[in-house]
Parts: structure tokens; C-alpha cells; sequence
């Protein structure tokens, strides 16, 4: 897993796992893995799931590169703590998954709390583990 900055502003940490490193085939299995996780996680709690290929799709005025198969966003919190309203900007969290055609490429935003980053690290880290 590597830490970049996107766009020059954004630190985003990325990964890029070949399907045949996978157990999992599919987005969706993904998720329901990652779902796992999150529920046995002591803080963290699912939210939701974005298609954002769907989404972005269904755009009358779209673009989307066609190496990109397909592409969702699991999302989930770890606040457990609500001190100040500016932490709402930084909740929840997402983990990103764009299907390539041989490859899935995994990406979060890095987040204000260092636990909370080993979590998603470790998470995207063990969906190689259940091969």
C-alpha cells in the first residue's frame, strides 16, 4: 500500500491487488468482506454503499475511462468521539474499489486518526490473506 497525494492536495493512501491474488471476484464480495470487518471492528460502523460507476453513468454529461469496469464506495465511521463540528467534514470514511480489468485498485482518503488508518491498511491488507 502506497501513500500518495492526489490532485497535489488530497493524501490518499492506494493499492492495487491482481484479481488472481483474490478470493474474492467481485466488488460486491469485497464489500461483504469488508462489511465483516467492520462489524467485528469495536468502534467502526457501516454506513452505507455509493455505486459510483452507476451513479456517474446515469449522467447525462459523463466521462468514464473504459478501463474502469466498475466502481463503489463502502462507507463506514469511526467517531467515537464528537468534540468539535469541524470533525464532520472528515465523517464517515470511504474505501473506494474501481474494478480494472484484471486488477482492483482500493484507495482511502487518509484520515485525521492514525488508528484509524492501520484499521483500513489492515483491513484492504487481509483480503489477500483469505486466499
Amino acid at each position: 500500500m502506497e501513500q500518495v497525494q492526489f490532485k497535489d492536495k488530497y493524501p490518499i493512501f492506494k493499492t492495487t491487488i491482481k484479481k488472481t491474488e483474490l478470493p474474492h471476484t467481485s466488488i460486491d464480495e469485497i464489500f461483504d468482506f469488508l462489511k465483516e470487518e467492520i462489524s467485528i471492528h469495536p468502534i467502526a460502523t457501516y454506513v452505507g454503499e455509493f455505486d459510483h460507476y452507476k451513479h456517474t453513468s446515469c449522467l447525462e454529461e459523463s466521462a468514464i475511462n473504459s478501463a474502469i469496469k466498475n466502481a463503489k464506495n463502502i462507507l463506514f465511521c469511526f467517531g467515537k468521539e464528537l468534540m468539535v463540528p469541524e470533525v464532520l467534514a472528515v465523517r464517515p470514511r470511504s474505501i473506494g474499489i474501481a474494478e480494472m480489468e484484471n486488477e482492483f485498485v482500493i484507495t482511502f482518503m487518509e484520515a485525521p486518526n492514525p488508528a484509524a488508518n492501520e484499521s483500513m491498511q489492515r483491513w484492504i491488507k487481509s483480503l489477500t490473506l483469505t486466499l
